[in-house]
């Protein structure tokens, strides 16, 4: 069974958003899904999930987010050959994502390899908010 959110959401009325922010939330468990979108859009988000990696590239074949919260390991297409799928789109589009890779481990090398393959960050689950708060804070966007 995979662990997401287990600590309380701090920030939910604190951060105060520069921008509207469009995230892509990528992941294969329904319970996961639920508990991120209600709580992101809480927080002023503009949030759409989608259930593996294959349907995220066909996402971002219509459109382009700020923020990709993509998780690893899922059927149909994994989250490291969708980032790259992704990537590819994006040369030709011009617009780029910032795209952090989710995961239960929390191997080094699963960090080394999200970075090599195009990811710009990484975080381990369960998914925490004050990390993804400082990730914000650091790219201006609160």
């Amino acid at each position: 069974m995979q662990q997401f959110i287990t600590k309380p959401f701090k920030f939910l009325k604190m951060i105060q958003l520069k921008k509207e922010m469009s995230i892509l939330l990528v992941e294969d468990n329904v319970l996961n899904q639920k508990l991120m979108y209600f709580n992101m859009t809480k927080m002023g988000f503009n949030m759409k999930t989608v259930n593996n990696g294959q349907e995220a590239v066909d996402e971002f074949k219509e459109r382009s987010y700020d923020f990709v919260l993509m998780d690893l390991m899922m059927p149909v297409m994994d989250g490291y050959q969708a980032t790259q799928a992704i990537r590819n789109i994006e040369k030709e589009s011009g617009k780029k994502s910032y795209i952090i890779g989710l995961t239960s481990n929390v191997y080094d090398s699963d960090r080394e390899k999200c970075l090599d393959i195009g990811m710009d960050e990484f975080m381990s689950k369960p998914f925490d908010i004050d990390n993804f708060v400082k990730i914000l804070q650091n790219n201006g966007y609160v």
